[in-house]
């Protein structure tokens, strides 16, 4: 994953089935309480952040952004510890929604030092922390120490990491009248107010009465390869594994998913799901070999069955969902549905 966040419109023919029908926007009695914090990359543009902050009070939510958000260090939102108290302060901070700024690289100097045991508290409590890219780190590494929450949860209960939009790219976005997506914004909105019960999309033809169940898991591909073999990558087997990259060309991919292969990870696994791989330049060498032909080859590699089309990843659209659940997935004809 090399970031040079460029916009690009991407679009494929999800069906969206959330849970629900229309977005639930009367939140309880108060508002839900949104942090925006930096735990990775630097915020380049501080009005992204504060656009953000707008959009979501709008969205009805109580945002603040966290002291250190637009921090700076060399290409980091502030010093690691800057962003580990960040990190902290925002766990301490519980119940609230805790809302990266952006992605990038920094979890992966701060997995020793984080305090698991005050992040599972903070679940406990009912934070809801969400975002992808490099938050896969902090998600993973949550799952893989026992702080993400339990795999089954009570109806309405949003507690736990949601791998989802992140407050920059989708709530800050000046190239997005709204600063974002709307389904993307709609998920969020449904999840993190406990509303979200399922997601659906539309995969490939040959999986006609697909049933399974599993813990889900997964993120950014080039950080679940890095996270492999370190104590901080869960152990999860008969899991429904949910993987997208940006800026890394096919046989990249190819290469990576490999290698959880041979470390034994696709076989145990009941499914595995891919998601938006963008933005990666072709090669003249390539001579009709894409990301078809390398998923293509994976399916002869592993009997895990390797389904397409999740809308997530680094694209406009992304669903949100619940890392280290337990879902159950049903394929009709072409239609994915996963509940949980």
């Amino acid at each position: 994953m090399s970031h040079s966040h460029s916009s690009h419109s991407h679009s494929h023919d999800h069906g969206h089935a959330h849970g629900h029908e229309h977005c639930q926007h009367s939140h309880a009695d108060e508002p839900h309480s949104v942090v925006i914090f930096s735990p990775s990359g630097i915020v380049a543009k501080a009005p992204a952040v504060r656009r953000a902050a707008k959009r979501l009070k709008a969205l009805g939510f109580d945002a603040r952004i966290d002291e250190s958000a637009l921090a700076k260090h060399q290409r980091f939102a502030g010093d690691d510890d800057t962003r580990l108290q960040a990190l902290h302060r925002v766990a301490e901070a519980a119940p609230c929604v805790a809302l990266a700024t952006r992605g990038g690289y920094g979890l992966s100097r701060l997995l020793d030092r984080i305090d698991w045991t005050l992040l599972a508290r903070s679940v406990e409590q009912g934070t809801a922390w969400v975002g992808h890219s490099d938050l896969t780190a902090l998600q993973l590494g949550a799952l893989a120490h026992g702080a993400s929450g339990p795999a089954k949860v009570a109806a309405h209960d949003s507690s736990g990491f949601w791998a989802g939009p992140l407050a920059c790219d989708d709530f800050g976005n000046e190239d997005l009248p709204e600063g974002g997506d709307d389904v993307t914004q709609e998920c969020f909105v449904e999840a993190v107010t406990g509303a979200l019960e399922g997601v659906g999309f539309r995969t490939e033809a040959g999986f006609d009465g697909l049933d399974v169940s599993g813990r889900l898991w997964g993120g950014n591909l080039s950080i679940v390869q890095a996270l492999l073999g370190t104590p901080h990558f869960p152990k999860i087997k008969d899991g429904l594994l949910f993987l997208e990259d940006v800026n890394e060309h096919p046989y990249r991919v190819e290469r990576a998913l490999l290698q959880l292969h041979q470390a034994g990870v696709l076989d145990k696994q009941k499914a595995i799901l891919l998601g938006d791989f963008t933005n990666f330049r072709k090669s003249p060498l390539d001579r009709g070999y894409n990301l078809k032909a390398m998923v293509a080859y994976l399916r002869t590699v592993t009997k895990t069955p390797i389904l397409t089309g999740l809308p997530f990843g680094h694209v406009p659209t992304k669903l949100c969902l619940p890392i280290g659940r337990k879902a159950q997935m049903l394929v009709q004809g072409r239609d994915v549905f996963m509940m949980w």
